[in-house]
């Protein structure tokens, strides 16, 4: 909203080169505008992704896409604020055509009126189908977007496990109490640690058999 937190801007790509150039660590930002992505390449930043409004628009997609041709990076791509596949797998598509190879999805669920447990409905079957029509692509599970509340991301984080995502992405920053936005969804990172110590992985499972399993269950 107008007038609300917004981010730091360029600032904040300066903090990230920092980081990577201290830990070593890949870092990734969110991109919605070509300059957006003129300035992480120019920064060093080793990955980028669409944010849900942004997949929800493909003549702005489109432009993203235009910017990233020839650009060697990971490009995640999360779903639309609304259930529609088409507007998901359309936005992997125009990236795929204009060149970009390293491309994931990162399911966060929707948009809803209704009054639902978490923040957005998680729409599991959303990703199944996604998965379904697009099983080439790395597929990562945000269980912060999709809860809103920090006490349901282990759960939630645990069933896209058992559904059979490649990974999670989860917000975890030093004092999620000064957070300027979404405080509540956020993981301390000691909490963090816990979840990772508890959450369950199978040895030798099959990503594609765990999403056919659930598909057939819808």
């Amino acid at each position: 909203m107008p007038g609300s937190f917004e981010g730091v801007g360029g600032a904040g790509l300066e903090w990230l080169a920092e980081v990577k150039r201290r830990y070593g660590w890949k870092v990734c930002c969110e991109v919605a505008t070509p300059s957006h992505v003129e300035a992480c390449l120019k920064a060093g930043i080793d990955m980028v992704w669409l944010g849900a409004r942004t997949t929800a628009n493909p003549f702005q997609v489109q432009e993203l896409a235009e910017s990233l041709r020839g650009v060697q990076m990971p490009v995640f791509v999360k779903n639309p604020v609304s259930h529609d596949l088409n507007l998901w797998c359309g936005a992997v598509e125009r990236l795929a055509k204009c060149g970009v190879t390293q491309i994931g999805a990162i399911h966060r669920g929707e948009s809803s009126s209704s009054s639902l447990e978490y923040r957005n409905d998680p729409a599991w079957d959303l990703a199944i189908e996604f998965h379904s029509r697009c099983p080439e692509i790395t597929l990562l599970c945000d269980p912060s977007h999709i809860t809103g509340k920090a006490e349901s991301v282990p759960e939630l984080s645990q069933r896209a496990i058992n559904i059979g995502f490649d990974g999670l992405m989860v917000e975890v920053p030093n004092n999620p109490s000064e957070a300027l936005s979404d405080a509540a969804q956020q993981l301390s990172p000691e909490e963090f640690s816990r979840m990772l110590k508890t959450l369950v992985v199978r040895d030798g499972g099959s990503s594609d058999e765990d999403f056919t399993r659930h598909l057939e269950q819808l």
